[in-house]
């Protein structure tokens, strides 16, 4: 089980290697964007001594990563105006809390969600301080399970205030970006996942999701107590996911038990941390599936 779960964190999040390429001489990349500051007074419950946040390559990993995230914010992608129907969508990456896998799993997602004129915010939430080892010390954790919640434990707080800080956001201009205030929806990826879960389990009427999205989620922990009011959720994960697969199946098992609209979907191969990138494998139909049910739950309409 643990040699499936190491070969998983290896094609997943790129532990393949050490070697890294930060932005080299400050030359730009697709994320060099204004975000928005979700607190711009200042993050209540900031974590200690946290390194500046960073945005760098470390292949083999798909695009560029972040780290070292405490001050949270938003990146925009909207929908062209002649095709936007007026739905949301924040998308929050994955990355164990260590990291943010913010193309693959970020602005990636964003640009096919805007070609079905879904306007889209990147959410960059707090993770915890990591050096040149993330990638090493990632994978410890994945070795040591509690361990990894124990460390994320802090964390779960901070990071459900910027998943509830973006859905007030992205709410209260609702009418500058085109949008429905009852049409903003999350998404999450992993790591990301457990923070849209969060965000909804909450259950503030001003900042719970009207819609819910989890891609192989992980490291919700603890009890999910879901409220009658929670929103439909999508819950999608390879049948060969090593890390998370029986969290995304207790995900839909909730949902079911409260009564909730729940679709759960598995793919047959694809293992974890996916995302947008192709591999020829079962979880390349990921985004067809996506698409016919928001179809299906009208948020593709005007």
């Amino acid at each position: 089980m643990m040699k499936r779960i190491a070969i998983a964190a290896i094609a997943a999040l790129g532990l393949a290697g050490t070697a890294y390429c930060a932005s080299p001489g400050g030359q730009p990349t697709s994320l060099d964007r204004t975000g928005i500051k979700l607190f711009p007074k200042g993050a209540p419950g900031a974590l200690p001594n946290m390194p500046p946040e960073i945005t760098e390559l470390r292949p083999p990993n798909p695009g560029p990563i972040v780290r070292n995230v405490s001050d949270p914010s938003l990146l925009v992608y909207p929908a062209d105006p002649k095709i936007a129907n007026g739905t949301a969508m924040i998308i929050a990456p994955g990355g164990g809390f260590h990291l943010l896998t913010i193309e693959n799993e970020g602005v990636d997602v964003a640009k096919w969600l805007n070609s079905l004129g879904i306007t889209c915010f990147v959410l960059k939430y707090r993770l915890i301080a990591t050096g040149d080892d993330v990638q090493t010390a990632l994978l410890r954790g994945l070795f040591n399970w509690k361990d990894l919640l124990a460390a994320i434990a802090p964390l779960k707080p901070l990071a459900t205030a910027d998943g509830e800080a973006a859905v007030r956001f992205v709410r209260a201009h609702a009418a500058q970006y085109g949008i429905g205030r009852d049409r903003v929806g999350m998404l999450g990826f992993s790591a990301g996942g457990a923070v849209a879960v969060w965000t909804t389990l909450a259950n503030h009427p001003d900042s719970r999701p009207d819609y819910l999205v989890t891609i192989y989620p992980g490291l919700t922990d603890g009890a999910l107590q879901v409220p009658a009011k929670a929103p439909p959720l999508f819950d999608l994960v390879a049948q060969d996911d090593p890390i998370v697969r029986s969290e995304a199946e207790r995900l839909q098992a909730a949902w079911k038990a409260a009564g909730v609209d729940t679709t759960f979907i598995t793919v047959a191969t694809g293992g974890h941390g996916f995302g947008m990138a192709k591999h020829g494998t079962a979880s390349d139909g990921w985004t067809e599936q996506l698409k016919t049910w928001l179809d299906a739950k009208g948020l593709l309409r005007k």
